[in-house]
């Protein structure tokens, strides 16, 4: 059911990483014709205590029935728009190299709520060229085709070296948000949303990790 109050915004970041998961296998669940799902049964198999998902969800505005669940189709809506996955959001990548190229193929992104609408590169040999029917720009237009396009997202991968600039010059004209994929930790005014999202920074946690373990073994 859902509760009177309306969603908590201001949800913990740990909580909002996690509910993307609950949701993937909720949505596994509903394919197999079930209606209903508890906390104890999603903490089984996604890790996380019972408690704990009572406590995500309720971030969210909805809550079980005892001894029923939460009803599945309920849920997945719920979510679905709280996490914003429900609503279009305009983008455009800044960086087309073979990271930004993999983003404006992966037509999977839209699903999410995320619809790239063009890429901006300074590479005369892409500018003009189209990756899956999505129009690569030269950057030095960006200010004139965004006011048509009216991206509020910027998507940046570009060079390390030319983050700051690049994430400056994305805010100067209208990007409210960057979704950043280079290593470099930029500086972004207050009242700009940023999303760091450095694949080097997993993988060294993941070569760590597989080394400790490695390790371990050997001592056996």
């Amino acid at each position: 059911m859902l509760n009177s109050s309306v969603p908590n915004w201001n949800i913990p970041e740990p909580a909002l990483r996690r509910l993307p998961w609950y949701l993937a296998y909720i949505k596994l669940l509903q394919k197999k014709g079930l209606t209903h799902v508890s906390s104890t049964q999603l903490a089984k198999k996604i890790n996380v205590s019972s408690t704990q998902i009572a406590k995500d969800l309720s971030y969210v505005n909805v809550s079980g029935k005892t001894r029923v669940g939460y009803e599945i189709a309920l849920l997945i809506e719920v979510m679905e728009r709280f996490l914003g996955f429900t609503s279009q959001h305009r983008a455009v990548v800044l960086g087309v190299g073979s990271l930004g190229g993999a983003l404006l193929s992966d037509s999977g992104l839209e699903q999410y709520g995320l619809k790239i609408f063009a890429g901006f590169d300074v590479d005369k040999a892409k500018v003009g060229t189209k990756i899956n029917n999505i129009p690569v720009y030269d950057v030095s237009e960006f200010g004139k085709r965004n006011k048509d396009l009216k991206a509020d997202i910027g998507i940046l991968t570009v060079p390390p070296d030319n983050a700051q600039e690049a994430a400056d010059f994305l805010i100067q004209n209208g990007i409210r948000a960057i979704w950043n994929f280079t290593p470099f930790r930029i500086r972004v005014p207050e009242h700009t949303v940023l999303q760091n999202t450095s694949l080097y920074a997993h993988l060294a946690v993941m070569f760590n990790r597989l080394a400790a373990s490695s390790s371990t073994e050997e001592k056996e």
